[in-house]
């Protein structure tokens, strides 16, 4: 490689970018790590002879690397982790940190993880470059083998998912967003007396036998009941986000960008919440729709919080 090979400093100085395009391409830390490195190695190997836009050219290389490991995942047609609900998360085999993977999780949305991994290698690739980082459509079609009308819609495609729909009117999504996501912050918090206080004081809690090891369904009804049982729920809480459900505002728990389960919400006239329904059991996981809660700021645009510019490519 000699003169050519690429300096270590160089490559250190795109890594933050590089692992927020693969974690976003593939929705796991340990995963995004393994592309990261790959990108080195690949780049390593080139060496800097004719690179006239470093960011730019790695930037292709990563998003390369992901696309080739989303297609051997779809081909290995990987089943969601095997995780028992009622434990808190654990990390993978190979020791990625759970502290920081929820911490990512969060910076992403646990929605819009949940909607992309629903998403083929190819519309996946054509939405995260796009609409979160920028990238022009003749600039991502090379990397499909496609051209860039037939780019454009992939991702319009994927938008649509991510976006989906809802029957109720903006005002009546904003004020049970509210009340959710005061649910999760307390449950995350530890806050007993909030959470009691933002349910209703005969609120049903309906789980289904996947959620916890029992042989069949669990019902607890009671605002004190219910709000001790979802504190016993804080851990698994930090893979918890705020998700459009069927249409209307729930939560989604997705450890490692995996669904596991969501939580279905009822409210009263005065935004309490009547009932909470869980569900873990994947046949009716699967026939819940997830999407992207509208960001009120941008609310045509749902990946607008992570839209970033592109470095170009050279």
């Amino acid at each position: 490689m000699g003169e050519s090979a690429w300096p270590a400093e160089w490559f250190e100085e795109h890594r933050t970018h590089l692992r927020a395009v693969a974690y976003r391409m593939l929705g796991s830390m340990s995963e995004a790590e393994d592309a990261v490195q790959e990108t080195w190695l690949r780049a390593d190997r080139a060496g800097t002879d004719g690179v006239g836009n470093p960011a730019g050219w790695l930037t292709t290389i990563v998003t390369r690397v992901c696309l080739n490991m989303l297609r051997t995942r779809k081909a290995r047609r990987e089943e969601p982790l095997d995780l028992r609900v009622a434990d808190a998360p654990v990390p993978p085999e190979d020791g990625g940190d759970p502290e920081e993977e929820a911490a990512l999780a969060d910076s992403v949305g646990v929605a819009m993880l949940v909607v992309l991994d629903t998403l083929s290698p190819a519309e996946r690739l054509a939405f995260v470059l796009h609409d979160m980082f920028a990238v022009p459509f003749d600039e991502i079609g090379p990397m499909l083998e496609k051209t860039p009308a037939a780019v454009r819609q992939l991702a319009s495609r994927a938008r649509r998912r991510v976006k989906g729909v809802s029957p109720l009117p903006d005002s009546d999504l904003t004020r049970r967003r509210r009340v959710v996501e005061a649910f999760l912050a307390a449950t995350r918090g530890g806050n007993f007396d909030a959470l009691v206080a933002l349910l209703h004081p005969d609120v049903v809690l309906h789980a289904d036998a996947s959620v916890i090891p029992t042989p069949g369904p669990v019902v607890v009804s009671g605002a004190v009941t219910v709000a001790e049982g979802a504190m016993a729920a804080t851990g698994r809480a930090r893979f918890t986000g705020v998700a459009l459900l069927d249409g209307t505002v729930g939560l989604a728990m997705a450890p490692f960008g995996r669904l596991a389960l969501v939580l279905a919400f009822d409210f009263a006239d005065d935004g309490r919440v009547t009932a909470i329904r869980v569900i873990a059991d994947p046949d009716r996981l699967r026939e819940v729709e997830v999407a992207v809660p509208q960001d009120p700021a941008h609310p045509e645009d749902p990946a607008a919080r992570e839209k970033t510019s592109w470095p170009g490519r050279s």
